[in-house]
C-alpha cells in the first residue's frame, strides 16, 4: 500500500535536518521555509501512523517489557539541544511502540477508534495553542462551546440550562456533586461543613464509576457516606432498595442530597431506571445526576434512545462524554445542568486579574469562572468539527451500526457454545463473555468452571499482547471472577473485524490449559 505522505519514510534534507531549534520559528524570522520543511515531515510522520492504524495487517501492538522498553528507547534529557533530524526520529520511535488504539481489531477501552475529522480538529487546536478561560484570548472557540453545548442540552430534553466541557468523566461528576451541594445548601461555600444540618449522604449504583465515590472523599463527605445501592443480575440500580437506604439515613438524622444513576457502566453497559429513580429523587428532595459518559451518545438515536435513557430529562445533572461512544478524540467530557448560572454562582472566585466586569464585551462570555480550574484545555473545536462533517443525522447511524455491530457479535457468539458463553444479553456495546479452550469444552457450566474460565483471561489476554493481533479487556465483577468485556465504539470496526476477533482467540487460546 503506498505512503499517505508519499514518502517511504519521511526524511529531512541535511540542510534542515542538521539545525537546531534556534533555527526555526519562532528564533528566527528568516526561517518559514526550514519551519515548514520540518512540520511537513512531522506531519508525514502523523500520516503514516494514520494509514497504519487502518490497515488490517498491521499489528496493534509491538509489546515489549517495561525493562525491555526502556533499553530500546532513547528517553533522557540532555543538557545540550539535539538537531531537528534527530526530533523526527524521536517521533517516529514514539508511534512505532504505541499502541493503535484506533486499529479495527483494538477493542479494549471504551474510547476506541480514530476519527479524522476530529483528529484534524486536534491539530488546529495545538496549533491555536489558547486557553479557554476567556472570550478575549479565544473568541471563536468560547462561541463553538456555547452552540455545541445548547445542542446537547436540547437533546437531553431541556430547554435552559448551563454546561461546561472538563477534563474528564471523574471531574464532570464532581462539578455535578459541587453543584448539588452549591444548590442544596448555597451557605456552604462561604462556611463550610457547619452550614449543613446533619451529616450528607449520596447514593449511587453498586456498579457505578469509581468516580462517583471519589467524589465524597475528595469533598469531605468521606466514602462511608457514598452509599452503594444494590443491583439486579443485569447490573441495574434497584429502585426499591435506594428508596429503602434513603429512609434508613433520613432515620438516622443524615441529609441525603444526592443520588448518582448510571447510563451504561463501565464493565457491564448497564443502563439504571431513572424514571423510577427520578420518583425517588423527587419524593425525597435530592438532586438526581445522570452519568451517561459511556451510554449518552444513544441520545442521537431514535431505534436506541428508549427505553435506556428514558427520563434523563428529569435529571438536574448529566454527564457525557463525546470522546467515548461518539468517537471523539480524547479527550472530551461534558457536563450539563438544568439550572442557567448554577457554575459561575457555585465556582466564582471572581479573580480581577482575569475577570473583570467593565471589559468592552459582555463578561458572561469568559467561562473561567464558572470551572474550579482556572486554565482549561480547548477540547471543543475537535467535536464541532466533527459534528459539521457527520451531521446529527450521521452520528445516528453511527450509533445504530455500533448497537448492530454488538449485536453481530452476540449471534455469532451463541453461534459457537463450545468456544464461547455470553454472561449476558448487552444493553449497549459492552458484550461480556467467557472464551473456552479445548481443556473446558463439553463440561457443564458451574462455579467451578467459572473459576477456570477466568484464569484463561489472564492467559490468553497474555498472548494477545505478544502477538499484537487483537487487543480485549478483561475485569472480575462482584459476581463472577475474569471474563472479557469486549467494546465495540470504533466506527472502523465491521462483522469481518468481529469475525476475526472470535477466529484470533481461538486461534491464540484452544491450547490453553488452567488447573
Amino acid at each position: 500500500m503506498a505512503s499517505i505522505s508519499g514518502q517511504g519514510t519521511p526524511k529531512l534534507t541535511s540542510a534542515v535536518g542538521n539545525l537546531y531549534y534556534d533555527s526555526i520559528l519562532p528564533y528566527r524570522e528568516d526561517a518559514n521555509m526550514q519551519t515548514r520543511e520540518f512540520l511537513a515531515r512531522v506531519v508525514d510522520v502523523l500520516l503514516d501512523f494514520v494509514q497504519k492504524v487502518n490497515d488490517r495487517n498491521e499489528k496493534i501492538l509491538e509489546f515489549k517489557m517495561p525493562e525491555e522498553m526502556q533499553k530500546l528507547l532513547d528517553l533522557e534529557l540532555h543538557d545540550e539541544p539535539l538537531p531537528l533530524k534527530q526530533l523526527l526520529e524521536d517521533c517516529k520511535a514514539t508511534l512505532k511502540y504505541q499502541v493503535k488504539t484506533g486499529h479495527p481489531h483494538f477493542f479494549n477501552q471504551l474510547s476506541c477508534g480514530l476519527d479524522v475529522i476530529s483528529l484534524a480538529g486536534e491539530w488546529l487546536t495545538a496549533a491555536a495553542n489558547t486557553n479557554m478561560f476567556t472570550y478575549e484570548i479565544a473568541p471563536v472557540f468560547i462561541l463553538m462551546e456555547n452552540i455545541v453545548l445548547e445542542k446537547m442540552r436540547n437533546m437531553i430534553g431541556w430547554k435552559t440550562g448551563d454546561s461546561i466541557l472538563a477534563p474528564g468523566g471523574s471531574v464532570s461528576n464532581l462539578y455535578a456533586f459541587l453543584a448539588a451541594r452549591h444548590h442544596k445548601f448555597p451557605q456552604y461555600k462561604e462556611k463550610g461543613l457547619t452550614s449543613i444540618p446533619g451529616h450528607l449522604v449520596m447514593f449511587t449504583s453498586d456498579q457505578c464509576h469509581y468516580s462517583v465515590k471519589s467524589c465524597a472523599s475528595v469533598c469531605g463527605l468521606g466514602t462511608d457516606y457514598c452509599v452503594c445501592v444494590p443491583s439486579d443480575e443485569r447490573g441495574r440500580m434497584i429502585p426499591a432498595q435506594l428508596e429503602r437506604l434513603v429512609r434508613y439515613h433520613k432515620d438516622k438524622g443524615h441529609v441525603p442530597f444526592f443520588v448518582n444513576a448510571t447510563s451504561g457502566t463501565t464493565v457491564l453497559g448497564a443502563f439504571d431506571p431513572l424514571s423510577e429513580i427520578a420518583d425517588i429523587c423527587e419524593k425525597y428532595d435530592m438532586w438526581m445526576h445522570v452519568d451517561a459518559a459511556w451510554g449518552g451518545g444513544l441520545l442521537f438515536s431514535k431505534k436506541y434512545r428508549h427505553p435506556r435513557l428514558t427520563g434523563i430529562e428529569r435529571a438536574d445533572s448529566v454527564t457525557w462524554n463525546p470522546h467515548k461512544l461518539m468517537g471523539t478524540l480524547l479527550q472530551c467530557s461534558t457536563v450539563h445542568f438544568k439550572y442557567e448560572g448554577i457554575l459561575l454562582s457555585c465556582n466564582a472566585m471572581s479573580a480581577e486579574y482575569l475577570f473583570m466586569t467593565d471589559k468592552i464585551y459582555d463578561p458572561r462570555f469568559d467561562t473561567g469562572d464558572k470551572v474550579i480550574q482556572c486554565g482549561r484545555h480547548n477540547d471543543i473545536f475537535k467535536l464541532w468539527l466533527q459534528w459539521r462533517g457527520k451531521g446529527t443525522s450521521g452520528f445516528e447511524r453511527l450509533m445504530d451500526r455500533l448497537m448492530e455491530l454488538s449485536e453481530y457479535m452476540v449471534r455469532r457468539i451463541k453461534e459457537q457454545p463450545d468456544k464461547f458463553y455470553l454472561i449476558l444479553e448487552p444493553e449497549l456495546v459492552n458484550v461480556s463473555f467467557w472464551y473456552l479452550p479445548k481443556q473446558l469444552r463439553g463440561i457443564p457450566h458451574d462455579a467451578n468452571k467459572e473459576i477456570r474460565l477466568g484464569k484463561v483471561c489472564a492467559k490468553l489476554k497474555g498472548r494477545m499482547m505478544q502477538s499484537g493481533t487483537l487487543m480485549v479487556g478483561y475485569q472480575p465483577d462482584d459476581r463472577r471472577p475474569n471474563f472479557f468485556r469486549n467494546i465495540i465504539s470504533s466506527a472502523a470496526v465491521t462483522e469481518k473485524d468481529v469475525d476475526f476477533l472470535l477466529s484470533e482467540m481461538d486461534r491464540l487460546g484452544q491450547d490453553i490449559v488452567v488447573e
